[in-house]
């Protein structure tokens, strides 16, 4: 799987590369969303509230809903196939396509249930259960509140610095045909749709690089080594660039533990959300201790949660997901066939819509318009 350095490319997908993206695309979607749903209920609890609550080992499996930050996630896959489809027009602004798909998202926000007479809005709009307010963040609802788009010379929110744009970021990485510098670039534009903050922008930059570094089959420190090069060439990368450098720095510094994971900071800030995320990732033994890990600390643990569980799906596929986890998430099945259209569209796209073929029901489930 390799790309030219001028951008985007087709390449040639042989059977078994094709089955070893689409295990990584949806592992990397489902451990979102079962971090996500992991860590969920602890949210709003520091450590000891959670054991007092939960009992001395904590959340031991996730609750049953996921967050906003899924419902973001998906809607960033549906903004990134419906680019690729619209690329065919000679329409090609992936940014917008992802805005766009943003205000589908707000829409599911606010209204009672899926517009029928959108034809334009595709099918990932039209699932009712979406249509939930699952605690989101307030700079993704105030970013999204008007059709304006905000840009890297003028980002929505500039103070904004929390996780939000950062946990939806993780399917930029999965644009496997990019370059690593053409991903980060594209997730910090689409992160500065609602967070205008530089840390809060560049840490989806860095984790979009993290999920690209795995999707293609490379080790876990190879990857974050790759985003902190690509971090050093941003004004304003330091917090960044430090958060994960002191991830990597508590990797060696003992058995993983609560105390190390606090060390790495709360999570409310971007950066922080994204070392712990590392961290965890780094040291678990299995997706199941890393998860845990991730969600048993002060901060927002649903964000670390859903930012670890991408970086391990993305790491080691679906089949190493917990089982008995993923039995009962929350809107697996629409994950799921989410996750296979993109892979199927980054694969096989020129059979679907291209100049010698159309599917009409391809064209139906993600418009042009």
């Amino acid at each position: 799987m390799t790309a030219a350095a001028t951008g985007p490319t087709t390449s040639i997908w042989g059977r078994t590369e094709q089955q070893d993206f689409r295990s990584r695309v949806r592992g990397s979607l489902l451990g979102g969303a079962i971090g996500d749903a992991l860590g969920a209920p602890a949210g709003p609890l520091t450590l000891d509230a959670l054991r007092a609550r939960y009992g001395a080992e904590g959340i031991t499996a996730p609750g049953a809903r996921i967050t906003a930050a899924t419902q973001l996630t998906l809607f960033t896959v549906d903004g990134l196939i419906r680019a690729q489809v619209r690329r065919d027009t000679g329409a090609w602004h992936p940014p917008t396509d992802v805005h766009r798909a943003y205000l589908r998202w707000g829409a599911t926000q606010r209204d009672w249930g899926p517009d029928e007479r959108r034809e334009d809005n595709g099918w990932l709009a039209r699932q009712e259960w979406l249509y939930s307010r699952r605690d989101p963040a307030r700079p993704c609802l105030l970013g999204l509140a008007d059709d304006v788009m905000g840009t890297l010379d003028r980002p929505k929110n500039p103070d904004a610095r929390d996780p939000a744009a950062l946990t939806r970021s993780g399917p930029f990485g999965l644009l496997v045909g990019w370059e690593p510098q053409l991903v980060f670039q594209l997730a910090v534009e689409c992160a500065a749709q609602t967070h205008g903050d530089p840390a809060a922008y560049l840490s989806a930059g860095a984790f979009a690089v993290v999920v690209h570094g795995l999707a293609r089959g490379e080790s876990l420190d190879a990857a974050v080594q790759r985003a902190l090069g690509l971090l050093a060439q941003r004004p304003g990368h330091q917090p960044v660039t430090d958060a994960l450098q002191h991830a990597l720095g508590a990797v060696r510094q003992g058995m993983p533990s609560p105390g190390l994971v606090a060390s790495l900071g709360e999570g409310h800030l971007a950066q922080e959300a994204l070392a712990i995320a590392v961290y965890c990732a780094l040291v678990g033994e299995d997706i199941r201790h890393g998860l845990l890990l991730a969600v048993h600390h002060d901060g927002p643990s649903g964000a670390t949660g859903t930012l670890c569980g991408t970086l391990l799906g993305a790491l080691h596929g679906e089949t190493a997901l917990p089982p008995g986890w993923l039995a009962e998430l929350e809107g697996r099945s629409t994950v799921l066939e989410l996750a296979d259209d993109f892979a199927m569209e980054m694969t096989q796209g020129p059979a679907l819509h291209g100049p010698g073929a159309s599917a009409p029901a391809w064209l139906a489930r993600y418009p042009r318009a």
